[in-house]
């Protein structure tokens, strides 16, 4: 069964979404969502580590996760993951990381997808010129998660 659960996080309400005991979705926003309004230990352990996470304590998320998407998604979304904190990789990095060297835009259009924004940390990727594009939660939150990283580093 799905569940979801508002955490009022420093930069906007972020939806979390659980299915059984895995975490399945962070969007940005009050989102809804398919299941029951509750507070399950998964999400629990989503919110005391972004609470951390926010508050720089935090550099990686030890939380168990299942992703729905086509398999070349899950492939950029688990690659997403071994971003360290306080890095950054190009789309094409990203690319040549997931064995598809020129598809930089079809990573764009996975990361674009992503369903567990910030744990998967899409934020960590950037154009190969170094600016910041692309980003569902807005540019904005993408620089503030980023500049928050580079300060706890």
């Amino acid at each position: 069964m799905k569940s979801y659960f508002y955490y009022e996080s420093p930069i906007e309400t972020l939806t979390l979404t659980s299915e059984g005991e895995n975490l399945i979705g962070l969007d940005f926003g009050k989102v809804q969502k398919e299941g029951k309004e509750e507070k399950t230990k998964v999400i629990q352990d989503a919110i005391d580590q972004l609470e951390e996470y926010f508050q720089g304590k935090r550099k990686h998320f030890d939380l168990p996760l299942k992703f729905y998407g086509t398999e070349f998604q899950k492939k950029c979304w688990n690659a997403l993951i071994t971003i360290p904190y306080g890095e950054t990789r190009s789309y094409k990095d990203m690319s040549e990381i997931v064995n598809c060297p020129k598809g930089y835009r079809a990573v764009g259009l996975a990361n674009n997808k992503n369903p567990i924004a910030i744990i998967a940390p899409c934020h960590r990727v950037i154009g190969s010129d170094g600016k910041l594009v692309g980003f569902g939660g807005g540019l904005d939150k993408k620089e503030f998660l980023l500049n928050l990283e580079k300060k706890n580093k």
